[in-house]
Parts: C-alpha cells; structure tokens; sequence
C-alpha cells in the first residue's frame, strides 16, 4: 500500500538532466517496486494505490497486469493527474529524485471507508509505507488498515504462522511540511507493525536515534518484532525481538543506479519471511537482490528472478540489461 507512478530515467549516465535528451519509461513508486520484486521471485502480489485518470494511469495498470501484479485496488482519481518522477544518475552514490506529484499526488487520496480490510487482513505480508502517513486521507487509511490487522486473529491469512506487517519508514521530506509532524504518525503506525525497515536517517526520524543498534533497540520498543537498520556501505543490521542478531555486509557491485535498491531488498525481504528461512540467510538473499538492481540503470523491470539472486549469492552477479522501456 503506497506510492505508484512514472519513472522516466535518462538513458544518458553522468549527464545533467537539463542537458539529457532521451529517456526511458517505467512503471514506479516505492510500495510498487516491492510488489514487482516480491512476484519476480514468485510470490502473489497486490498493490492497494490511486492514479489519476488519464494515459499515464493507464500505462500503469498495463504495467502491473504485466508484471503479475493484482491491479483491482488501484483506483482512479478524477481531477488529479497520474505522478511523474524523473531523477539523475551519477554514480555511484547520488541520484538526485525530481518529484511531480501537484497539486496532490492520488496515491494519497486512498480513503479509508474505500479499503478492502478482509483482503487486507488475510495477506500474510503487508507493506506500507511513512510517505502513506504525510497527508490525508491517505494517513487515516494507512492507520485503519494497520490497526485492522493488528485486531485481526493472528492465523487469519496464515496458515503455516507465517503473518507479518511491515513499515517501510521511507523518509521523503519533500512530502512533509515540517519533519517534526512525522515521528507521532511514525510512531502510531510502529505500534501496530510486526517488521520495520529503514536506513540510518529514517530511523532517526522514526526514534530519535542515529546509531545502528540503538535505532534497532528503539524499533522494537515502539512495537515491532524484527528491526531492519540498511547502513549502505556498511551493509545491513536485523534484530529481532527474541534476540536473534544478523549484521551482514553488501555485495559488491559497480553502482549504475541505486533507486530500486531498497525496493528490490523489501521484495526480498518479504519473500524470506514467507518462506521461513533464518534471520541472517534473509538478509544475505535481501542484499543480493539490491545488489543487481544497483548495477542496472531502471527500478521496476530491473527486479531480479529468483536464480539470478541465488547467483550473485555464488559469486556470480547476472549481467546488467539494457533498459527496454515500455512505450
């Protein structure tokens, strides 16, 4: 449940965007991308979002049914126009975002009265996001779901015990007027979530700390069982309320383009908490799966297939792909 939009990327690396003159075309948002890399690795996948009505809304649902993803709670808006998101690329490790979302984006027009809470409450994972919490109605919405799932038998939608609400803790400043209205609403949503996730910046937005293990310590005061810390370069720090403690470092690649990243890493993730596998083998797998998105130049249809992540596991990272955008 989240952000959707249009990505157009510079097919040109390390050059200005005012100086760009081709570009690619891609389905995005941040809760999408984790949809597409949760079914490019098998699992069945929805996504609850707005769009506008128009052709940008309709190259949207396209996109989905194409990448196997369930587009029935997508809805359209009228009156707002579809997102459009254009970034620059220069590697390794800036990636400026240019986001187009006026007057109001109509991911966050989701209402609550609208939400299909049985649907919601019988996925075994769901993913949401804190740009779902900057501005209503979509903060209400994003409330009443979690605390649906929160009331809801916890082997409803699971019957192997597997049943997890995630918090992508996704800090895009833009879309707040003012960062201290975020940590009550983050604060809110942990309380009803089993799993979050964040670097080390939107951590500190969420508890106040910075440093890795303290962050994770706060997460879990707050309410979740497993705390995610990304620490880029220095890899990724998982604590789970029972004790259990992963820290493992990333794999290395040439960056060509770090959006999608995190995205390709949440799909990840939410696959390895379906299929039960250790702590530590999940975020290994997580990481994998971020990497290959890292070394190639779009998000969404740069997702990896399951044994391209078991290769860059052995060493072997899959070669990057030539982007094909749709249109």
């Amino acid at each position: 449940m989240g952000r959707i939009g249009v990505d157009l990327y510079p097919l040109q690396t390390g050059v200005p965007l005012a100086r760009v003159d081709t570009f690619g075309k891609f389905l995005g948002g941040s809760a999408t991308n984790v949809a597409i890399a949760a079914a490019r690795l098998g699992r069945r996948t929805a996504v609850v979002s707005r769009t506008g009505r128009d052709p940008f809304g309709d190259y949207l649902h396209d996109e989905l049914r194409r990448f196997g993803v369930d587009d029935r709670w997508v809805t359209g808006v009228p009156g707002l126009p579809t997102p459009v998101t254009f970034c620059e690329v220069f590697p390794p490790d800036d990636f400026p975002l240019y986001f187009y979302r006026q007057p109001k984006a109509p991911d966050l027009e989701i209402v609550a009265d609208e939400l299909d809470l049985d649907a919601i409450t019988a996925a075994r994972v769901f993913w949401m996001t804190g740009t779902g919490l900057s501005e209503e109605p979509s903060r209400t919405a994003t409330l009443t779901a979690l605390a649906e799932r929160h009331r809801a038998p916890r082997s409803k939608g699971a019957a192997d015990g597997v049943r997890a609400t995630v918090f992508d803790l996704d800090w895009r400043p833009m879309f707040w007027r003012d960062p201290e209205e975020a940590r009550p609403h983050y604060t809110a949503a942990l309380a009803h979530t089993t799993v979050a996730v964040g670097n080390l910046t939107e951590c500190e937005i969420a508890t106040g700390e910075r440093e890795p293990l303290a962050a994770a310590h706060a997460l879990l005061a707050a309410g979740v069982e497993l705390a995610v810390v990304k620490q880029g370069p220095d890899g990724v720090l998982a604590v789970h309320r029972d004790g259990t403690t992963a820290e493992v470092p990333p794999v290395a690649v040439e960056v060509v383009n770090g959006l999608g990243a995190g995205d390709a890493f949440g799909g990840a993730l939410c696959h390895g908490l379906l299929a039960g596998r250790p702590l530590a083998e999940v975020m290994r797998y997580a990481n994998a799966a971020g990497a290959i998105v890292a070394s190639r130049l779009e998000c969404s249809s740069a997702m990896p297939f399951a044994p391209e992540v078991e290769s860059a596991l052995a060493g072997r990272l899959p070669d990057p792909v030539t982007p094909a955008p749709a249109g």
